[in-house]
């Protein structure tokens, strides 16, 4: 059987330390020797760790931005509601926290190692606001194109979906149930709903 190519075995040792040991502790060292190369190799394909945790977010992870910026070329595109958008965007956001949130986790346990990685982010153009921004983008242009209220904050609506989305990934697991109370399309279709009502006229 033909051995996946060294960028590709990198990548997915990443995104499995990251997911059960955290980025804090997954360090190059450990992710090489799970991709079965050296840590030089490691680095040939990505210079630092912050830029292989933005590969593993942007490759291993559900896409959230590209969804978002897809939306931004075609507001008030017929097909598709604004609600029916926000769905889809809720749906993809509450996965991508989901699996995102175990992840970027420890970085809060060691408030010197989040200075250094939040500057790192700077440095890469990239960070965990990047999707509000999109999100607000995304509402501008619907709101140009005369599907939201003009009197709309899509920023305080972006922040707001984004955020229950954040918070479903964090705070069930606590419950009786062990999960959320509903399902990831029940949840989806009730926040899009709930969020449409401020932001039509």
């Amino acid at each position: 059987m033909e051995q996946k190519p060294a960028r590709v075995r990198i990548l997915d040792a990443a995104h499995q330390l990251m997911l059960t040991i955290g980025l804090a502790r997954a360090t190059t060292k450990e992710i090489a020797r799970a991709a079965g190369c050296s840590e030089a190799a490691l680095y040939k394909h990505f210079p630092s760790k912050e830029e292989l945790f933005v590969a593993v977010l942007k490759e291993r992870l559900p896409k959230l931005n590209p969804l978002l910026k897809r939306l931004v070329v075609s507001p008030g595109a017929a097909e598709r509601t604004v609600e029916q958008n926000l769905t889809e965007i809720a749906r993809q956001a509450a996965r991508f926290y989901e699996q995102s949130f175990p992840i970027a986790a420890s970085l809060y346990a060691e408030p010197r190692l989040k200075e250094r990685h939040n500057d790192a982010m700077r440095e890469l153009g990239t960070g965990p606001h990047m999707p509000i921004r999109g999100l607000d983008a995304y509402l501008r242009s619907e709101q140009a194109a005369g599907r939201v209220r003009a009197d709309a904050d899509t920023y305080a609506a972006a922040s707001l979906l984004l955020g229950a989305c954040a918070q479903r990934a964090f705070a069930y697991d606590a419950t009786e149930a062990g999960g959320p109370p509903q399902s990831l399309d029940a949840f989806a279709a009730s926040v899009a709903r709930a969020l449409i009502q401020g932001l039509v006229a």
